[in-house]
């Protein structure tokens, strides 16, 4: 399929031809999308909640009172969690919350969502993003001119230091080089914005993947 390419004031600059079998899937797997979703989120999660457990609380380790005889409940130790000061029960504990995801699966998931974006009519292609001056007012000024207000910016192998700059104080607008490009940050955003260098760069990564 082709896709206008414009510029960052509005014109025209060409256009370029998408992969059918990358931005072209016509059934959007939610299921798929979930997956990821729940696969990158879970692998941010530091996973460092910890409480203290019985071994960890400091408390005396003599025994309450006798066993027998006083009426009440048999107790041997003040550390227990019915006790104030005690240890909590069954509490979260240092671990991982990542899970396996096949890489297939993983790079499926892409597909869907680039495809996602092309059947809603939210992908926009610009020949390039670079500023000769970080202005964020300018940039703002521009990006509603045609239309991105809620985007993600995929602005190829680096990004122009000057648009970082410019675009790091509005809000909703997400930049990245290609190497950030993923599932997660392509729903979030209402708009995927990918430079003619971010389709070339992804064009190439999925050849790489069935080379392999």
């Amino acid at each position: 399929m082709k896709l206008d390419v414009i510029k960052l004031d509005g014109g025209k600059s060409g256009s370029i031809e998408l992969s059918d079998e990358i931005f072209g899937l016509e059934e959007i797997r939610g299921d798929i999308l979930q997956r990821m979703v729940t696969w990158q989120l879970a692998k941010r999660r530091a996973g460092t909640h910890k409480v203290q457990v019985r071994n960890e609380v400091s408390r005396t380790s003599k025994k309450m009172y006798k066993q027998k005889g006083t009426g009440g409940a048999r107790h041997g130790s003040r550390r227990a969690a019915q006790f104030v000061g005690g240890a909590r029960a069954h509490g979260p504990v240092v671990r991982s919350h990542a899970f396996g995801l096949p890489k297939k699966v993983r790079a499926l998931a892409l597909r869907h969502a680039l495809s996602s974006k092309v059947k809603d009519g939210s992908l926009i292609v610009v020949d390039t993003v670079s500023l000769k001056d970080p202005k964020t007012a300018a940039l703002r000024v521009q990006l509603g001119a045609i239309g991105i207000t809620h985007a993600l910016v995929i602005a190829g192998a680096e990004v122009d230091n000057n648009f970082k700059l410019a675009a790091r104080n509005i809000p909703n607008v997400d930049v990245l080089p290609n190497a950030g490009l993923n599932v997660y940050d392509v729903l979030r955003r209402r708009t995927l914005v990918l430079t003619k260098d971010a389709v070339e760069a992804i064009n190439a990564r999925f050849q790489e993947k069935e080379a392999a």
